[in-house]
């Protein structure tokens, strides 16, 4: 579980809220609510009150995060502050994982909870919806130091014979097959949600599950990429989330075959 974080009108930040535990808590002010994916799926239906960003706000060249004074501008103007409790949701969870990334990569992972469910299962239960931009909320983002949430291929080569470290492909089996990092294990992220649809999760069992099945050791770090680092970054929430320490290589597959001289599996 993560921790507890002060300041907060609520006991504690879990790694997900329900959709149950967001209605009750819509107007609380130290909540806020951020929607990424489309702007146009944002429009025609909205939880009230949420907030619209979209993801590459969040990135410069070669969709490498901005510096951390420009990226914690970008999401406060989505409503994130100091001491308040971010929940994201989104329909695209890869967008919604990258968010998350880049709040635990200027030290506010442990304010955010992801919604178990997305706009889908919102309206299949009957909760109401907005077609009206949320007006902008007041504070400050904080950026905080946090060296450990995002590696590059040179911390990855010199890890490569550390057993100590766990790499994660999260790629398809055919990106995997035409090549991968050594030793890497390839997990699905779609494997992280029971329902695809509605976008519910799987329980943090199950996640926790998932993630030995791939052989990750409960004192081991894991090292999560993709093509560029955004699926990556759903499954470093993941792993985040059942309390394995974790990082992500942002730039990902796409960086690592730049250079010939790193080696690669086929």
């Amino acid at each position: 579980m993560l921790p507890v974080l002060a300041l907060l009108a609520v006991t504690a930040v879990e790694p997900t809220v329900s959709t149950a535990w967001l209605q009750a808590h819509l107007t609380d002010p130290q909540v806020r609510v951020i929607c990424t994916g489309t702007r146009a799926d944002y429009d025609r239906a909205h939880i009230p009150g949420a907030r619209f960003v979209d993801h590459m706000d969040t990135v410069g060249d070669d969709h490498r995060l901005m510096p951390p004074d420009a990226l914690a501008k970008a999401l406060a103007k989505a409503g994130a502050a100091d001491g308040t409790h971010i929940v994201l949701y989104g329909d695209r969870p890869m967008e919604t994982g990258w968010l998350y990334m880049t709040l635990a990569a200027i030290g506010h992972s442990d304010a955010v909870s992801m919604l178990d469910g997305g706009i889908k299962l919102w309206e299949a239960e009957k909760r109401s919806v907005s077609e009206t931009a949320a007006t902008p909320r007041a504070g400050t983002l904080t950026p905080r130091s946090a060296p450990d949430v995002i590696v590059d291929a040179a911390w990855v080569l010199s890890k490569l014979e550390d057993r100590s470290v766990r790499l994660l492909d999260v790629r398809t089996t055919d990106e995997w097959n035409g090549g991968h990092l050594p030793g890497a294990t390839l997990v699905l992220w779609q494997h992280l949600f029971a329902d695809r649809t509605t976008l519910k999760f799987k329980s943090l069992d199950e996640i926790r599950a998932l993630l030995a099945r791939a052989g990750v050791a409960p004192n081991q770090q894991v090292v999560t990429y993709c093509a560029i680092g955004m699926r990556a970054s759903l499954m470093y929430w993941a792993a985040r989330a059942v309390g394995i320490n974790a990082s992500v290589y942002v730039g990902s597959w796409q960086d690592w075959q730049r250079d010939s001289s790193n080696p690669i599996v086929r």
